[in-house]
């Protein structure tokens, strides 16, 4: 015999169904409209179009960037990667700075590097002059499209790339403008400058330091006497071991410094862009360095004293939850405050006014 439920029980049990269909109701609302919120924060005021560039027998695949109206031509920043796999867009984190130079009138360019993205080739295997040559070759492109005024073609580059864009300048004599952004100088004091500095965010011992010193002058001494990859990871002790192909780039660079070229950018406007918490460059050389070779008006400094090596909020940068949730939900507030700005006031204030090289 069944037993009916006690009418009390019943009306209970309807009332938890009710919560739950409530609840799962609010949460169903609040995920469409966290869902909304990411995808307009990620809808950026641009017309991107995907481009082919050939260099050298290959082709870059890259990403033309134009401002949301207009027809053009609009004069156009050239963008040069820092170090590591990047994609043309880096992965979106270029996005919030094309729309802030498109709001001054500019478009923007940039490609994978070799081996990214299904792209030909490796970047591994590219020298500093490489990259200057792979970056000749797009503002050719470039100067050929109808949407760029050929003109007004400047560059942008971070970190690495501050060994690149000044051989592009000495390759293209027509380069109007460029953004340096955390640029290094010299590649063996800016490896000894990132070193220290990450191991006193560490909090390393005396003896934790000497020994990184030790290990990293041995590392030096194979690189001057042009060692194999063997007789490195023979002689290195540790974990951490460069790869083969990582060891073959940093061979091939590592004599790389900035101050042998940055004189092809005399009379050339710069706004040189320098972080606070920079772990990575030695930010005072780099700044007295520019100022020493690079001397007049046309040199701009400009300091974020919250920002990290990547112009990056550092407060943001060091937690990994606010890394995430202000990459999903406010992307342009990653950026430390006044960077996107700086950029678009400082291309804004160099005219309209088209110069044919």
């Amino acid at each position: 015999m069944r037993t009916r439920p006690k009418r009390g029980t019943s009306t209970r049990r309807r009332k938890v169904v009710r919560t739950l269909l409530a609840t799962a109701a609010a949460l169903a609302v609040l995920a469409a409209s966290l869902g909304g919120v990411v995808v307009w924060q990620h809808s950026y005021d641009l017309r991107e179009r995907a481009v082919t560039i050939r260099h050298g027998g290959r082709v870059l695949d890259g990403v033309l960037a134009l401002p949301p109206q207009g027809e053009g031509p609009y004069p156009l920043v050239v963008f040069v990667h820092g170090d590591g796999p990047v994609d043309a867009t880096h992965d979106t984190f270029y996005r919030p700075i094309w729309e802030s130079l498109a709001r001054a009138g500019y478009a923007s360019l940039s490609w994978n590097k070799p081996g990214v993205g299904g792209a030909p080739g490796d970047w591994l295997d590219q020298t500093m002059d490489d990259r200057a040559d792979e970056a000749a070759d797009a503002i050719a492109w470039a100067r050929d499209q109808p949407d760029v005024d050929r003109g007004r073609i400047g560059l942008w580059g971070a970190s690495q790339a501050g060994w690149v864009l000044p051989k592009i300048a000495a390759r293209e004599p027509g380069v109007r403008f460029v953004i340096a952004v955390s640029p290094a100088v010299n590649w063996h004091r800016q490896g000894r400058y990132n070193l220290l500095a990450e191991l006193r965010e560490g909090g390393a011992s005396a003896a934790e330091t000497a020994a990184a010193l030790r290990r990293r002058q041995t590392v030096l001494d194979l690189l001057r006497r042009d060692a194999s990859h063997q007789e490195y990871v023979r002689a290195v002790d540790g974990p951490d071991h460069m790869t083969a192909a990582r060891w073959r780039f940093v061979s091939r660079n590592h004599t790389a410094d900035a101050a042998a070229d940055l004189p092809a950018l005399r009379g050339v406007p710069v706004l040189l862009v320098l972080a606070g918490h920079d772990l990575n460059v030695d930010t005072a050389e780099t700044e007295a360095v520019y100022r020493r070779l690079l001397p007049g008006p046309e040199l701009r400094v400009a300091h974020y004293s919250d920002a990290s090596h990547s112009l990056l909020r550092h407060d943001v940068e060091g937690s990994s939850i606010r890394l995430t949730l202000t990459g999903l939900f406010a992307p342009r507030g990653l950026f430390a405050e006044g960077f996107l700005t700086d950029q678009r006031e400082f291309l804004a204030s160099l005219g309209t006014r088209a110069t044919q090289p």
